[in-house]
């Protein structure tokens, strides 16, 4: 004679093989290993985090790389002149008003773009920082550079004060707003290799291209 099992016994036997199964599966179960934070893509690093930190390292201390100065091209875009690393670079001081030395220099730093070799020359970078901050806005510099003719190898630079007065300290550049509103400022064509270290400095309004040009690598 057969038993016959009833609903209710059927149901608990179900049951409780059900919660059999869960509780192995749970005990078997491995968590993923975790990647480490830091350059972890969430959350983004802070700016002094350990990714920061590595990205400062790659300049000397001698470089003016480190210079922590937000700028804005003559195109409107913002720029930091660590983003000139690995080029040799032409750089002065100036102001787009300027009706004497300033297009001397510019003059002057176009005949030593002539003087490179050609492998160097392609590979230079030419730049122009205001210290005009308040009339040499981007789109004043844009208006300067259609009237030189200076091409995309020609970065032109705007910053506010604490940008362009830190920059004129390590470059020795000194710069005085007259009443008339133009500036008596020194006058210094600045070569910096590939790291942004200064090797040498053309000073005043005549001569010294050769020298100058040597010492662009």
């Amino acid at each position: 004679m057969k038993t016959r099992r009833s609903p209710f016994f059927l149901c608990l036997f179900l049951a409780m093989c059900g919660s059999l199964l869960a509780s192995d599966s749970a005990s078997t179960a491995t968590t993923p290993a975790q990647k480490p934070s830091c350059c972890a893509t969430a959350p983004a690093p802070k700016k002094d985090a350990c990714c920061a930190a590595m990205n400062t390292a790659v300049f000397s201390k001698d470089s003016i790389y480190q210079l922590d100065a937000k700028f804005t091209t003559d195109a409107g875009q913002p720029f930091t002149l660590g983003e000139l690393r690995g080029r040799p670079i032409i750089l002065t001081m100036f102001f787009a008003s300027c009706g004497y030395a300033c297009p001397l220099i510019v003059s002057d730093m176009q005949t030593l773009r002539a003087k490179l070799p050609l492998e160097i020359r392609d590979r230079a970078a030419f730049v122009l920082v205001s210290f005009d901050v308040a009339r040499d806005t981007p789109a004043a510099l844009a208006q300067y550079r259609a009237q030189r003719s200076l091409d995309a190898q020609w970065t032109l630079l705007h910053g506010n004060n604490d940008s362009v007065r830190e920059l004129a300290a390590l470059l020795g550049v000194k710069y005085k707003q007259e009443t008339d509103g133009a500036f008596s400022h020194s006058n210094l064509i600045t070569i910096l290799n590939a790291q942004g270290e200064i090797v040498h400095q053309r000073t005043g309004l005549q001569g010294g291209l050769d020298e100058a040009a040597a010492a662009v690598h």
